[in-house]
Order: C-alpha cells, then sequence, then structure tokens
C-alpha cells in the first residue's frame, strides 16, 4: 500500500516586510496561516529570501520576532517538531547571504529523519530547533554565498543557497533555498537577449546545481525553491511591444551612454506607450502583465529552459511574482521600477517530479500558485507548491 505526505513548500522574498515594518506582516501572516489551515500539510517548507530587507543591520531584530511569530503562533500547534535557520550574521560579509529557512513537522507524521552533513547520517528530529546567526558549526544543513571571483566586476551581496535532506517514510529529498542575482539595469537588461544578467543567473544556477549533485553525499530527488530572479528576456519583449511605435533614444550629454528609452505610438497623440530607465519600466497597458495571468508573457520567460536537463516545474497559472506595489490599498497593481517577471519559483529535478502523485479527479492534486494574490505581500508575492509525496514502502 502506497504512502502519501502531504507536503507545502512555500517561498517568499520578505525584504520589504522589513523595509515597511509592521505594516504588511500582519495580512502575510494571515495569508499564509490560511493556505496551511486550507490544504492541511503533514509537512510544511519554508524558504525566506532578503531576511531583514535593505537596512538589514536596522531590521535583523524585527526579522527574527517575524520567524518567532510564525513558529510560537496557535496556528502552527500542531507541528510538534520545527528547525529553523535564520542566517542573520550581516558582519561575515563572504558568508551572509540573508536566507531564512523553516520546517515544520506536523504530530501525525511519525516517519521523517533529516540529514546531519557532519557525520553523515540521518537523525531523528525532535522539538524545536532553532539557529540564528551566522549558523557556523550547524552540521543539519548547508549553506554557501556565491564565491567573490565569480564576478568581480559586479557589486552584489546578500546571495546564495541553503540546503536541508530529509527522509520522509523512506524517500530522500533535498530542499534548497536559493537567491540569485537581479537586473542592475533595465537599459543594460535591453542590450541583448539573453540579457548579461541571465548570463550570470545561469551561471550560479549551474554552480548550486553542481554543489548539490556533487559525489561528496549521494545525489538525491531535490526541490530548488526560492528567488531565482528570472526575468522576462526584456529585449525580445520591448521590440514586440514597441513593434508600432516610434522608439527614441536619449543619451546622457557628454557620454555615448543611454539613458532612457521611449517608445511613442505614431498616432493618438505619440502617447508614451513605454518608457525606460535605469529603474523604471512603465508600460502604458499594464493590465497586460495580468491579463489571463500573464499567459502571453510566458513565451519570453525563458532562463528556465537552459536547464530542461536537469530541472523540470508544473505549470505556470499565475501572473508574474514581482514587482507588486508596496502600496497596500494596490494589491494587485505592479510597480512601474521594472517589468513584471515570474522571479519567485518552486523548481525540481525530474527524479523529484517522479515522487509527486499525479492525484484521481476527487483529490487536490498538485497545486502551485501565488500566496495572497489579492493582498498586499510587498514586491514580492510568495509562490507555493502543495502536493501529496509518494513513499517508499517496505
Amino acid at each position: 500500500m502506497e504512502m502519501h505526505t502531504d507536503v507545502l513548500l512555500v517561498t517568499a522574498n520578505v525584504g520589504s516586510l522589513f523595509d515597511n515594518v509592521g505594516e504588511i506582516e500582519g495580512d502575510w501572516l494571515r495569508e499564509f496561516f490560511t493556505t496551511v489551515h486550507m490544504y492541511k500539510p503533514r509537512f510544511v517548507a519554508l524558504h525566506f529570501q532578503e531576511v531583514g530587507g535593505k537596512d538589514y543591520m536596522m531590521n535583523m531584530g524585527h526579522a527574527e520576532n517575524f520567524f518567532w511569530s510564525i513558529e510560537s503562533s496557535s496556528e502552527m500547534a500542531d507541528f510538534d517538531r520545527v528547525c529553523v535557520y535564520v542566517d542573520s550574521h550581516f558582519k561575515a560579509v563572504d558568508s551572509f547571504t540573508a536566507l531564512g529557512s523553516m520546517y515544520f513537522i506536523h504530530k501525525s507524521l511519525k516517519n521523517i529523519l533529516q540529514y546531519d552533513f557532519n557525520v553523515n547520517e540521518f537523525k531523528d528530529v525532535s522539538g524545536h530547533n532553532k539557529y540564528v546567526g551566522s549558523l557556523e558549526g550547524v552540521t543539519s544543513m548547508e549553506k554557501e554565498k556565491f564565491p567573490k571571483n565569480f564576478w568581480p566586476d559586479f557589486k552584489w551581496s546578500r546571495k546564495g543557497y541553503m540546503r536541508t535532506r530529509w527522509l520522509i517514510h523512506n524517500q530522500g529529498l533535498d530542499l534548497v533555498n536559493v537567491h540569485l542575482f537581479h537586473d542592475a539595469s533595465n537599459l543594460i537588461a535591453c542590450n541583448s537577449s539573453p540579457s548579461v544578467y541571465s548570463g550570470n543567473r545561469k551561471k550560479a544556477l549551474r554552480y548550486v546545481i553542481n554543489r548539490i549533485s556533487d559525489s561528496s553525499y549521494s545525489p538525491f530527488p531535490f526541490f530548488l525553491f526560492g528567488d531565482f530572479n528570472f526575468r522576462l528576456d526584456t529585449l525580445s519583449l520591448v521590440q514586440n511591444l514597441s513593434m508600432s511605435a516610434d522608439i527614441q533614444t536619449v543619451k546622457k550629454d557628454s557620454s555615448n551612454e543611454v539613458e532612457k528609452i521611449i517608445c511613442e505610438e505614431k498616432d493618438n497623440d505619440h502617447k508614451v506607450l513605454l518608457h525606460i530607465e535605469t529603474k523604471l519600466f512603465a508600460y502604458l497597458h499594464q493590465a497586460v502583465f495580468r491579463e489571463n495571468n500573464g499567459k502571453e508573457l510566458l513565451k519570453y520567460d525563458k532562463e528556465i529552459s537552459e536547464f530542461d536537463d536537469v530541472l523540470t516545474e508544473e505549470d505556470i497559472h499565475f501572473p508574474p511574482s514581482y514587482p507588486y506595489s508596496e502600496d497596500y490599498t494596490k494589491p494587485t497593481q505592479y510597480m512601474n521600477t521594472r517589468c513584471p517577471a515570474w522571479c519567485d519559483r518552486i523548481l525540481m529535478s525530474h527524479s523529484a517530479s517522479d515522487i509527486i502523485h499525479r492525484s484521481e479527479e476527487d483529490e487536490i492534486g498538485v497545486v502551485y500558485d501565488t500566496l495572497g494574490s489579492n493582498i498586499c505581500m510587498g514586491d514580492h508575492k510568495p509562490v507555493f507548491l502543495f502536493f501529496q509525496m509518494k513513499s517508499i514502502t517496505h
């Protein structure tokens, strides 16, 4: 008889929760608890990126309270084993990732072990295990910030990955929290297809996959979920959006550097259709990005296709997860700072896809969606995957 374990995976870039301390958090938590209540998972994995926000030196204390409010909530009381890892030691410049991972095990889930990377064996999980700080010497997880020499000409911080390994009803799996590089400038992103930033992410993601698949520990099926910062192929998209427009490139006076790209409609009083600057991406018909869950834009979402050999993903039926307005009265509106994109994803190895139980009609089945689609959750909508995991029964 096959056993299935109901699993909920969630990824959330929570930077803006701390940049707007106290404003969004209550709704955010309520939305998360509602989802847990609705799907009733036995195992929950929460992967956070940008813990503490931009001003992490100021706000790391708030972040620790945020984790505590989830861990100690009455809504999560039936999860009697909890593992929390918060990389909050920002003074350790070479290793600080601002990643946080939380794992909740329901009291009804008996057969579960967690891997100890130091002694190379699975161990029992009991009680609440909380690790906050530099996480040095914590043996039940591995983390790494991307090595500096990767991008010598490129300033970046707080990017890397964190992995834990589990055995649930004899089925092993790796859960990897990841945060890849963003697009620093919309103008530079338009220069080539694929963009230079896309190349950086590709290199970083290969690095992570190689690290978790290397032979020091036997490779397991893995779920890789976090803020991949995947962007739409900006050049192709802009060419398409401005097909029937007049395009002007405005350069800085002295240098040859492009300062803005402005696309005006040929008739219609030369209305500005699209205006792009380093941190501005203003499109006249913003509704297109949400229409039909952004289906028209999916063809520009190309970054994962480079990884078809090792990664797969459930079909996307939700609008781009970023960048939403941080104004709580506009929960479905995008900010015009960036072109909307599916940054937040739950990817998996082909072997992990094989352990998802594909259900009969009467069950919930597999759900891949955003959290809080009609509520302000900050600039990123969290993304979740709910599924039943097959287990190995002897």
